[in-house]
């Protein structure tokens, strides 16, 4: 934890205990980065930043697991001037970042190995940058007359499907162009960003109370994981500890948050094989679990538990409901995999070989099915675990792994759920933030005063790890909020895992992966 930390304009924002802050050039930014990589460090934010007249800055955010060391790195860019040099040779997430940030301030990543947009879709006015100070509320769009840029496969044989963006039922948008021989995909490209919801714009000039109710909508099923991260980093920016009770209930919102999640999706995967009867009593289970978690909270998805300071509870889990269920999903666990037909439909289907998981970044169960013992609850910890937690892999990285991984995690989850109940000894958190005044009528004011404290989280929320970025200024609003959903980094992955298999299978391949379309699309 750190006291609010002075600054000044264009320059690093001091970093807690551990950690480091500091400027470096554009000319030095490629060598810096290179030996923090190179030094076992995920980069786990890069955050642009519109400081008015004085120009712009341009926030690397390291982590190093084990350790838990962050490091942040800024860049000043002048606004008559506004480019950085790309790390894109070196670091796959720092590409797509950066063609985040052009898209959003106008920042230019000079020498970008792919300098397509990434976000804004052809139809943005030329010009029009959403994330800087004077981009207008309402510009005018025009049609979308670009078609749509993908590397085309040619030969005798070859055709493509084109899926989405408007898909059956709930999901969201996203296009899927697959390039494909027989029924053997060659090449997919995913285009996502169907819906900017400006999120992180709309967050600036808030309290932390007062957007805490937006970070809990970041992605639907994922309030928990959100919110956490993003009180973290308030608390770490304004050096507010959280006492031991408040820190096990969090814990206790973050597994029940998963246990729900994994339960429907293993539910799900089965069905995409066949198997509709599994996938029937895993709803139904999941249906037990919503139950409990509006008795916990007051709703079905966990909202309300995480404040910014502490967490609150109305009751706590019903330990015989979820020993019961965690039985239960053992057993379709086991019926599944007796299954000829599942067991053959998953093997070997949507490789993502450990090697292609780590260049790309991929994160959560995605990336530890595929071999990579990487999990924030052990690697950036806020409380101690204990022996009942331990981090589920596997190797293959097929469907087969990432639905063995996450049964796995699903009784992982309902033993850490049972220690961290014993633990809390019938407390509920102490719940002791503020709720701060309600927003004003038709959005929050821009911040007028300099950002004066700057915090970073990293919480294993059920997908991944998620990573938040704020800066407040003396009034206590936020003058930024950069906030990184796990599917940002292993959305990619998915099209990589596609290559041979057969067009049939990829409802289960991106079943198995289910990343957020809404958590990637502020």
């Amino acid at each position: 934890m750190s006291a609010a930390r002075p600054t000044s304009p264009g320059g690093p924002l001091p970093a807690p205990p551990g950690s480091s802050s500091r400027t470096v050039t554009r000319d030095g930014l490629g060598e810096e980065v290179g030996g923090l990589l190179g030094d076992g460090n995920r980069l786990a934010l890069v955050g642009g930043h519109d400081d008015g007249p004085t120009g712009f800055r341009v926030v690397y955010a390291f982590a190093h697991p084990g350790t838990d060391r962050r490091t942040e790195l800024t860049v000043a860019v002048p606004r008559d001037e506004a480019w950085v040099p790309s790390l894109s040779t070196v670091s796959f997430p720092a590409g797509r970042f950066e063609r985040a940030i052009r898209d959003g301030f106008g920042i230019e990543p000079r020498d970008h190995v792919r300098p397509r947009r990434l976000m804004r879709h052809a139809h943005w006015p030329t010009g029009w940058y959403p994330m800087r100070r004077d981009a207008a509320a309402d510009p005018a769009f025009g049609p979308d007359e670009s078609g749509f840029a993908f590397v085309p496969v040619e030969g005798q044989g070859v055709y493509e499907i084109p899926v989405g963006p408007v898909h059956a039922g709930m999901i969201e948008p996203g296009h899927f162009r697959f390039s494909v021989v027989g029924e053997t995909i060659v090449r997919m490209k995913a285009r996502l960003w169907f819906v900017h919801r400006g999120l992180e714009r709309h967050l600036q000039g808030r309290t932390p109370a007062q957007a805490l109710p937006l970070t809990e909508r970041i992605s639907g099923d994922t309030p928990v994981g959100h919110a956490l991260t993003f009180a973290m980093a308030v608390e770490d920016a304004l050096g507010l500890p959280v006492g031991e009770e408040d820190r096990l209930v969090r814990a206790l919102l973050l597994e029940l948050e998963r246990l729900h999640c994994h339960v429907a999706d293993l539910g799900a995967m089965a069905n995409d094989v066949g198997l509709g009867i599994l996938q029937t009593h895993a709803l139904r289970l999941r249906e037990r679990l919503l139950r409990s978690n509006a008795d916990v909270t007051g709703h079905r998805l966990l909202r309300g538990g995480i404040v910014v300071g502490g967490a609150r509870l109305r009751a706590l889990p019903d330990l015989d409901l979820i020993r019961g269920v965690a039985a239960e999903v053992a057993d379709l666990v086991r019926i599944a995999l007796g299954t000829s037909v599942l067991v053959d439909r998953f093997t070997g289907t949507a490789v993502l070989r450990r090697e292609a998981a780590a260049e790309m970044g991929a994160l959560g169960y995605v990336a530890r099915a595929s071999g990579l013992d990487v999990d924030a609850r052990r690697d950036h910890p806020f409380v101690d675990l204990g022996a009942t937690f331990h981090v589920c892999t596997a190797d293959d990285g097929d469907v087969m792994a990432r639905f063995r991984v996450r049964a796995e995690e699903v009784q992982v989850a309902a033993a850490l759920v049972a220690d961290l109940v014993a633990r809390l000894g019938g407390h509920l958190g102490t719940g002791r933030a503020a709720s701060g005044p309600a927003p004003a009528a038709g959005g929050p004011p821009e911040p007028t005063g300099a950002p004066v404290a700057a915090g970073l989280a990293l919480v294993e929320a059920w997908r991944g790890t998620a990573c938040h970025r704020v800066e407040l200024d003396d009034a206590g609003r936020l003058t930024r909020a950069a906030i990184v959903d796990p599917s940002f980094f292993t959305w990619p992955a998915l099209p990589v895992a596609l290559a041979d298999t057969i067009v049939p299978d990829f409802p289960l391949a991106n079943k198995s992966f289910n990343q957020s379309y809404a958590g990637n699309d502020l």
